[in-house]
């Protein structure tokens, strides 16, 4: 990680409420923690650990009938929008507010379909063509992960 990055975060940190950040990357981890008497922050090398080596044992013959498979989860049909972060996502721009959309509403390319709120910063997420919502795929107020599908457009 190049210096100004670092003291960039390093402000980051020292600017807000947080009072410990930790970031791993590919060519280490850095810890920031604030008003403590620990370093500031520290870059640890991580090596990748050895393979262990697996033993599979062949399963025991059943007494039973093996119960039905687990249905694969069911992949939308259509255009997926998808979260591209971490956060918190709302379906209107304040509380008691319509909606941005609903199903079976047209929207266009660039059209703003929601609000993903991450580190305390609304963040528009705008639909990335054209077409109707098919399906809302997440409760307005529920914490979404990246690629995470939002919507299905048709």
């Amino acid at each position: 990680m190049d210096l100004r990055k670092l003291k960039t975060l390093i402000d980051l940190v020292s600017e807000s409420n947080i009072s410990e950040l930790e970031i791993t990357e590919a060519e280490g981890k850095v810890r920031i923690v604030k008003g403590s008497a620990t370093p500031a922050a520290a870059v640890v090398p991580v090596m990748p650990a050895p393979a262990a080596p697996i033993t599979v044992q062949a399963p025991a013959p059943l007494a039973e009938p093996a119960a039905a498979p687990v249905a694969a989860p069911v992949v939308p049909q259509g255009h997926v929008i998808r979260s591209p972060m971490v956060g918190t996502f709302y379906r209107s721009p304040s509380p008691g507010a319509k909606p941005f959309v609903e199903v079976g509403q047209t929207v266009k390319e660039g059209e703003t379909v929601c609000i993903i709120e991450a580190m305390k910063i609304l963040n528009e997420i705008e639909a990335d063509r054209a077409g109707v919502i098919k399906e809302i795929l997440v409760e307005n107020g529920q914490a979404v992960e990246y690629g995470q599908p939002l919507f299905v457009l048709e």
